[in-house]
């Protein structure tokens, strides 16, 4: 490729279809963006505690060519990611909702052992073996889920006390509510 070629920029489509099959091996730039909602990702879908309406990230995604000392141009993949889903909250066991905004950078690679020589020490960008069939879609909801955190928990203050985490038997009586009148026929039974 010529360092001097000025390449054509393709728009690319927001439809799940057209992210599922991205040709990433012919010499063109690719520009795009949209939403993706929880649905539209099914092994993030697994993950969900409830999924609202408005859950899901808005994503955007941009190749271009790095000049590289010494050899061909490199061809660079930005992704960046933003959005929203609800896990469950590991101190409280309620609904929580998780925000995230992400940014990672690829260089595309031609195979999977040029990938494996790729040097472990360059921390901002990873290999990724491009195709004529690359899977977008696929890398969006592999980067979500790898941002997910491993504990998913309410800022502090925020959780509601589950009142079975303190040892208090009926909930009932913790949130000060009348005790059940059966409760007292059960009582007088025993007795």
């Amino acid at each position: 490729m010529n360092r001097n070629q000025v390449l054509p920029q393709i728009q690319l489509s927001a439809e799940l279809s057209a992210l599922k099959k991205v040709d990433l091996c012919v010499p063109q730039t690719y520009q795009g963006g949209g939403f993706l909602s929880i649905s539209d990702l099914p092994r993030l879908a697994e993950e969900a505690s409830v999924i609202h309406s408005g859950d899901g990230f808005d994503w955007q995604m941009r190749t271009h060519f790095e000049d590289s000392p010494g050899s061909e141009p490199r061809q660079i993949l930005d992704i960046g990611l933003n959005g929203r889903l609800h896990l469950v909250c590991q101190r409280c066991l309620q609904d929580c909702a998780v925000n995230l905004a992400e940014t990672r950078r690829f260089v595309l690679v031609a195979s999977e052992v040029e990938a494996d020589d790729y040097p472990m020490e360059d921390e901002e960008q990873e290999p990724l073996v491009a195709s004529q069939h690359f899977n977008l879609l696929e890398t969006l909801e592999d980067e979500i889920l790898l941002s997910l955190p491993l504990i998913p928990k309410h800022p502090d203050g925020f959780c509601e006390p589950h009142a079975s985490s303190f040892g208090v038997e009926d909930a009932d009586e913790a949130a000060g509510k009348p005790e059940n009148p059966f409760k007292v026929l059960k009582n007088m039974k025993k007795n």
